[in-house]
């Protein structure tokens, strides 16, 4: 073989290898997927459009582990490290005040109302006691400035529970985390199409899942937008197809699973 029939050859063999590296996922058992393969989850648990039930609310959960759903929710740590289920970064539009979940105490935050109604901000573990394995939960969590903790503490409690939780977070290194200390469970990446608040270079990573390298998720969990090609190839290599956030049955169509709310899907399609 010519030299440069080698270097040809060994271009094409890179070409086709750092991608692969980049984005390969991790390798899920038939275990680990089944509770969570084909079915419909309760964005926030089943909350209302009009807020009558609010989303992340003890209420939310149990309408929608009674129906039969899975279920999706946000966990953070509050400032005295709590783990509570909440979504917003701030409290503004769902409690009305200024200020942050980790600026409070639990018992802090207990004296704000969620969007008007009785339910308060709930415990995690809270929820867990109310769902008691009634449905799969796809448990998220949220970017903060303790995320070591929010981890080992969130692991702690999922450790001790007896249904089905996977997890997924917007901060692939969060992923990661649960790849090396807790491989048992099933993990994913959640992505979207834009990351207004990133700089140039970082939402590109993200928006293609080129950090996969660390965090070798098992599903790829992206907004209903067109996937870039880089998902597209992670999904070919394995991959398990998860959209959010559904409003309609046809979302169904060529994905694992479905984060949906304000209507309500049949429980599992496949």
């Amino acid at each position: 073989m010519k030299k440069s029939e080698r270097i040809l050859l060994a271009c094409g063999a890179a070409a086709v290898a750092l991608p692969t590296f980049l984005l390969a996922p991790g390798r899920a058992t038939k275990g680990q997927k089944a509770p969570f393969w084909g079915r419909n989850f309760a964005h926030r648990g089943l909350h209302s459009r009009d807020r009558s039930v609010p989303e992340n609310s003890v209420k939310a959960f149990e309408l929608a582990a009674a129906a039969g759903y899975g279920m999706e929710l946000d966990v953070q740590v509050t400032k005295d490290g709590q783990v509570v289920v909440f979504h917003d970064d701030d409290l503004k539009r769902v409690c009305g005040v200024e200020g942050k979940v980790w600026d409070y105490t639990f018992a802090e935050l207990q004296k704000f109302p969620l969007c008007g109604t009785e339910e308060r901000i709930p415990l995690f573990s809270d929820v867990l006691n109310t769902v008691r394995g009634r449905g799969a939960i796809i448990c998220e969590l949220k970017n903060g400035p303790r995320n070591r903790e929010l981890c080992k503490k969130t692991y702690d409690l999922i450790a001790a529970y007896p249904g089905e939780i996977c997890i997924e977070s917007f901060n692939p290194f969060i992923v990661a985390w649960f790849r090396f200390h807790a491989p048992e469970l099933l993990r994913g990446q959640l992505a979207t199409d834009k990351y207004e608040e990133r700089g140039a270079l970082q939402a590109f990573l993200l928006r293609n899942c080129l950090f996969n390298w660390a965090a070798r998720p098992q599903f790829i969990a992206y907004k209903l937008v067109k996937r870039p090609l880089p998902v597209r190839f992670a999904e070919l290599l394995g991959a398990m197809r998860v959209a959010w956030t559904s409003h309609e049955p046809r979302s169904e169509k060529g994905q694992d699973a479905v984060i949906f709310e304000f209507y309500k899907p049949r429980v599992s399609f496949k």
